[in-house]
């Protein structure tokens, strides 16, 4: 199964660090947080990626493109002019690069990238937010509900979405970042049938609108009850957060 990971916003709310590079490429512990989510779902085997691009994507395309060179020993041989780069750190990825657009919503992203995804169901999530979710039991939960989508949720402050269920844990309504409620929120790290292309349509669906409140409304969403760690980096103030929790060996997220 792939990994769709959304890396094309301008993370304007870390603007200190994103004016001069894309906000999945902010690093927490040395390393962009993008390889921190990538990691998690690959020790989990999942290691087949699609990352939407966007603002400055062409920084994403180029730490991939030298990976070995950023993450690895290198020799340099100027008399031969030969690059050889140790393969000790080197990862199990394959990651398709697209260019989703400067101005296209999430939704819009998504549908861009239909044709990398082969028909077939896929995983989704966003290009700033860590945590230690259970990959494979997040499937599991997924094939056996059998709906179109099924998101984390988890359970911060209310500055996010908030999940209203029918039960246990199907989804009735979605409404983004209301005010003043401590509830159940959409965390990403989706589960997607194929059947969520039909719920998008240009480069202006916004997926955390239309498209989710209407698989809601037809109860196509399930949730995923996440009670371990999840965090976003949105602001400075959450890079130095996460980058303490690195520091000090208390990253939840840490594979390995």
């Amino acid at each position: 199964m792939k990994v769709v990971i959304l890396a094309g916003g301008r993370g304007t709310r870390i603007s200190e660090e994103t004016t001069n590079i894309p906000k999945p490429m902010v690093e927490v512990g040395g390393r962009p947080i993008i390889w921190h989510i990538m990691k998690t779902y690959s020790h989990f085997g999942f290691n087949d990626f699609i990352v939407c691009l966007g603002y400055k994507g062409y920084m994403i395309k180029e730490y991939f493109a030298h990976y070995l060179l950023h993450e690895g020993d290198v020799t340099i041989d100027l008399k031969k002019e030969e690059i050889t780069a140790s393969s000790m750190l080197s990862e199990p990825w394959k990651v398709t690069l697209v260019d989703t657009g400067l101005e296209t919503m999430t939704g819009g992203r998504i549908k861009r990238i239909q044709k990398y995804v082969g028909g077939h169901p896929f995983m989704l999530t966003y290009g700033d937010g860590v945590s230690d979710v259970n990959i494979r039991e997040l499937i599991r939960f997924h094939k056996k509900n059998a709906k179109i989508i099924t998101l984390t949720a988890v359970q911060p402050s209310s500055r996010f979405g908030l999940l209203v269920f029918h039960n246990e844990n199907r989804v009735k309504s979605f409404r983004e970042k209301p005010r003043g409620e401590h509830a159940w929120i959409n965390a990403g790290y989706f589960v997607v049938e194929p059947g969520i292309f039909e719920y998008l349509s240009g480069d202006g669906t916004v997926f955390e609108n239309e498209p989710l409140e209407r698989l809601a409304m037809e109860d196509e969403m399930c949730a995923f009850k996440h009670r371990g760690f999840w965090y976003p980096m949105d602001t400075l103030r959450d890079k130095i957060y996460l980058e303490d929790l690195w520091r000090t060996g208390k990253a939840p997220w840490k594979i390995g």
